[in-house]
């Protein structure tokens, strides 16, 4: 089982990859093939739950699919993302939520999307026991402020970026993501922190990269400019739902070998 520590010792070593997921059959594929941290991602609003954008994601959605993300993984770190308004407003309803991630469904760590309000709630997390990964740059909660164009374009943000990435780190933040922010200035936040970074759009100076599952595997109609698909899942599940289809409608499914009869029954009626 990856720890919060090994993921400390890959900065500057060896590429961190870390990868959405929101259930356990995703969960065991990708532990499968070796990526290090599953981020159970409020992403699952607009990826999985039809949504437009992450705000309506409830905490009790957010157990259940950390839940079963954590059944399916057996050796990659399972990080809770925590959604829209589950933390920031009151701390001990915010250690709460957080609390219930690892004690009841699992998880390794949580995510917060930070700026100034979460720096002391990150200390006392990480007081606590529970492990808190940062998020800067672009974050989708304040969409309604922000929307989802680039972030920190100008000095002053960027500045305002490193300063919190600082200050995350020293309340005891274990990694950081940095999303859809300038590359020279995610490269310069990663020098500046001992912790690992890891980017999404943000250029390859990062300690390590993270994906939406749907993007990399190409389900998605359609994905965001900084990221790729990497198959093409959306045909291949197309033409084998359009083959079932097509074989209960022409009778050539169940044939004889996908069914059973006992010899007991022919004359029940």
């Amino acid at each position: 089982m990856t720890t919060v520590r090994d993921l400390q010792e890959l900065a500057g070593e060896e590429p961190i990859t870390m990868l959405t997921a929101y259930d356990a059959a995703t969960a065991e594929i990708a532990d499968e093939t070796g990526v290090d941290v599953l981020l159970v991602g409020d992403s699952m609003g607009n990826a999985v739950l039809g949504h437009e954008n992450t705000l309506p994601v409830t905490v009790d959605e957010m157990a259940s699919r950390v839940g079963a993300v954590a059944r399916g993984a057996d050796d990659a770190l399972v990080v809770a993302d925590m959604p829209f308004l589950s933390f920031g407003a009151d701390e001990g309803e915010s250690v709460k939520n957080c609390g219930r991630m690892l004690k009841e469904e699992g998880a390794n760590a949580v995510k917060l999307e930070s700026g100034p309000h979460t720096v002391e709630l990150t200390e006392r997390l990480a007081d606590l026991g529970i492990p808190v990964m940062a998020h800067l740059g672009l974050t989708p909660q304040s969409v309604n402020q922000t929307g989802y164009t680039q972030q920190a374009d100008d000095r002053e943000e960027a500045e305002s970026i490193l300063d919190l990435a600082r200050e995350h780190e020293a309340a005891g933040a274990f990694a950081l993501v940095l999303e859809h922010i300038p590359a020279n200035l995610a490269a310069q936040v990663t020098e500046a922190l001992d912790i690992p970074t890891i980017g999404i759009g943000a250029g390859g100076q990062c300690d390590g990269q993270v994906l939406v599952f749907t993007d990399v595997v190409g389900m998605a109609d359609g994905s965001p400019p900084f990221a790729r698909q990497f198959g093409d899942v959306r045909s291949e599940m197309t033409d084998a739902v359009s083959a079932y289809v097509d074989a209960v409608e022409s009778g050539e499914f169940p044939a004889d070998e996908h069914a059973s009869s006992s010899a007991e029954l022919d004359d029940l009626y």
